[in-house]
C-alpha cells in the first residue's frame, strides 16, 4: 500500500499536474479546463489547487477545488480530480481530496460541491445537493450533483450554481 503525501501544488508541478489530468480523461478539456481556472484570480485559491505525491516523489494524483457560488453566496466546486491511470484505486485521489478538504475548512470556506460518481463521493461526505435545495445550472442526474457542508453551525445556501466562468466551455 502506497503512502502518499499531499501538498498544494508549486509553479514546478504545473507540468506534472497538466499530464496527471490528460492521462486520466479521454480528452485535454479537463486540463484544459485546470489551465483555464489557475488563469482566472476570482475562481483560483493556490492552496486548494492539492497533489499527491508518491514516496519517490512522482506526482500520482491531484483534487482541485475553485470558488463558485450558489444563489450569490460564496462555495467551492471540487473539479477537475485526477490520478494517472497506474496508480488508480491506491488512494492517491483519495488523499488529494482528503487534504484539499481539510485546507478549505482551514480556510473557513462553508460549502463544496461535486458533480461525480455517486458511488465514489460519499466516502467523503458528499450527499444529494438537493437536499439543501441547491441545483446545478444544467441537466443532471439527482444524485450525480453533490454537496458537502463543512461547518455544520453554518446555514447552507440554497439556489442555483454558478461556477467559474472556464467551466462554460467544458
Amino acid at each position: 500500500m502506497t503512502t502518499w503525501t499531499t501538498r498544494p501544488e508549486t509553479p514546478a508541478d504545473i507540468p506534472a499536474i497538466r499530464a496527471i489530468v490528460t492521462a486520466a480523461f479521454p480528452t485535454p478539456l479537463e486540463a484544459d479546463l485546470v489551465d483555464a481556472l489557475r488563469a482566472d484570480p476570482l475562481a483560483w485559491i493556490p492552496e486548494l489547487s492539492v497533489v499527491a505525491q508518491a514516496p519517490d516523489g512522482t506526482l500520482a494524483g491531484h483534487a482541485l477545488l475553485t470558488r463558485c457560488h450558489v444563489d450569490g453566496h460564496p462555495a467551492l466546486a471540487l473539479a477537475p480530480c485526477a490520478v494517472l491511470p497506474a496508480h488508480q484505486r491506491s488512494g492517491a485521489g483519495s488523499a488529494a481530496i482528503r487534504a484539499a478538504l481539510t485546507a478549505a475548512r482551514e480556510r473557513g470556506e462553508g460549502l463544496v460541491l461535486v458533480l461525480g460518481h455517486p458511488e465514489y463521493y460519499p466516502r467523503f461526505g458528499f450527499v444529494p445537493a438537493s437536499r439543501y435545495g441547491i441545483r446545478a445550472p444544467f441537466e443532471v442526474p439527482d444524485e450525480a450533483m453533490m454537496a458537502l457542508p463543512l461547518e455544520e453551525s453554518r446555514p447552507v445556501p440554497s439556489g442555483v450554481i454558478r461556477y467559474a466562468a472556464a467551466f462554460d466551455g467544458v
